[in-house]
């Protein structure tokens, strides 16, 4: 009787151990999401712009307002009122949804050197395309360089997956010169894929309105940058990472 227990005992032991083990299993999966969502850092949370600046200013824009938890340019009688993040990235993943106003234009830019023999970030900063595609007459053009989501004047996207008019994109930029890629995916489709320095790269440029320009694309870490071009258009849950 007493083997027949202690057989019972060490049975229910055994396979407890088997379920703790089975469910401190389960658990790793989650953690390690946890601790991948923990690699991004918001840079915009709808509730204030502690982590922007105008370009050459030490203060936001007047232009540049929050309303309802979104980031809104809405354009004033001068021009020029582009922002940038008050730090610098190198290599970084930017994920951030815009959307522009009917006939709009804008940019996101990258590698923004900021100087004051540069009175505009593009300059410096090469720009992915924020258009409405189905008004702006820059859509119209062949080689659609300056469609949304291309790399504006150097690379064209592959699929036209841009929603219209003041609807939500979603659209995340990767940038790292370690493995000298880039792209751009634009509402779960990527779009557009290039070099980000390097001989490759320096053929684009010379092959864009930008050949010969000083700055232009030349600095690996720099300001991330959101531009004023006359139009309305909105920013919200922007967030990047770096690689």
């Amino acid at each position: 009787m007493k083997k027949i227990l202690f057989l019972t005992m060490l049975v229910i032991t055994i396979t407890s151990c088997k379920q703790v083990k089975k469910e401190s299993t389960d658990v790793e999966p989650d953690q390690s999401e946890v601790k991948k969502e923990s690699e991004w850092v918001s840079l915009f949370d709808g509730t204030s712009f502690d982590k922007w600046r105008g370009y050459l200013s030490e203060s936001m824009y007047p232009e540049w307002t929050i309303e309802d938890g979104v980031m809104v340019f809405t354009p004033g009688e001068k021009g020029g009122k582009n922002i940038i993040t008050k730090d610098t990235f190198t290599n970084f993943e930017l994920s951030l949804e815009w959307k522009i106003s009917e006939g709009g234009n804008s940019g996101i830019f990258w590698g923004v050197f900021e100087d004051p023999k540069y009175s505009e970030a593009y300059q410096t900063g090469p720009e992915i395309q924020v258009l409405d595609n189905e008004r702006h007459p820059d859509a119209l053009a062949n080689p659609k360089y300056h469609q949304a989501g291309a790399l504006y004047d150097m690379v064209q996207p592959m699929y036209d997956v841009c929603k219209p008019a003041n609807e939500w994109n979603v659209c995340v930029l990767k940038v790292n010169h370690e493995t000298n890629q880039g792209s751009v995916t634009l509402n779960g489709t990527e779009i557009v894929k290039f070099p980000v320095h390097g001989e490759e790269w320096d053929s684009l440029v010379e092959n864009s309105k930008f050949k010969g320009w000083e700055g232009f694309g030349k600095h690996r870490t720099g300001h991330i940058g959101l531009q004023d071009h006359g139009n309305k258009v909105s920013f919200k849950n922007i967030k990047i990472r770096k690689l």
